[in-house]
């Protein structure tokens, strides 16, 4: 019988499935890759570009073939190049409906009004979770590293995710302010803009609150569990 062998500086800590490894067996993925990686932040852009250059030259309806056309395009040189084609599938699914409600508006304005709705939904969602304290940001983070909810039980915890929280619902807010305000003034390449430039950029801004608040908290956990219990929150 082989005696173990003991970790080495480099090699990461074993978790209750392995190293660095999901209950599955599966390496997890930082949320930017289950996105796609960068690349899949590009692609992303691309359908929005294309509606937008395509409406300015040959109208809505162009617009909306060359949007849905460029999404396909993606979603094939995905499954060709064995890439993850879930990103590329939501993608197509979302400029699918923005395109729809786009035709039934018969503005190109339209394309964007799925977005603004759903940052209106968003916002409310994330806002309402800090309310019946169990902010959301928390929530999806210990979902996303797999260290589960046993900081709802520290209110300290608690007050660091509701700040996150309400970052995100700060990121909401702009965008919905911002886009709606374009939308009213038929500024379709501005929209087109603010929805790029307000997207991924400010998204990642609020992930770096998260990524604070995430890691406060795990220290704080992890002294308490070395010392005393701690002192039951209200």
């Amino acid at each position: 019988m082989t005696e173990p062998q003991p970790l080495r500086p480099t090699d990461p800590a074993p978790g209750p499935h392995g190293p660095g490894r999901s209950p599955g067996g599966q390496t997890k993925q930082t949320p930017l890759e289950q996105m796609g990686g960068t690349t899949g932040l590009v692609y992303m852009m691309l359908p929005v570009v294309a509606f937008v250059l395509a409406n300015a030259s040959y109208g809505l309806t162009a617009a909306i073939c060359t949007a849905v056309g460029v999404s396909l395009a993606i979603s094939v040189l995905r499954l060709v190049r064995k890439e993850s084609i879930q990103p590329a599938l939501s993608g197509l699914f979302g400029v699918a409906v923005a395109s729809f409600v786009a035709w039934k508006t018969g503005s190109a304005k339209g394309f964007f009004l799925t977005g603004i709705w759903g940052n209106v939904a968003l916002g409310v969602l994330f806002l309402l979770s800090v309310l019946v304290r169990r902010p959301l940001a928390g929530i999806v983070w210990g979902s996303l590293n797999g260290t589960g909810t046993a900081w709802l039980k520290d209110k300290p915890s608690r007050h660091y995710y509701d700040i996150a929280t309400l970052t995100l619902v700060g990121v909401f807010a702009a965008r919905v302010a911002v886009q709606q305000w374009l939308y009213e003034k038929d500024a379709t390449g501005w929209l087109a803009f603010a929805k790029i430039a307000m997207g991924y950029p400010l998204l990642a801004l609020a992930f770096l609150v998260v990524l604070w608040a995430g890691r406060r908290s795990g220290k704080r956990l992890t002294a308490l569990a070395g010392g005393p219990r701690p002192p039951r929150s209200a």
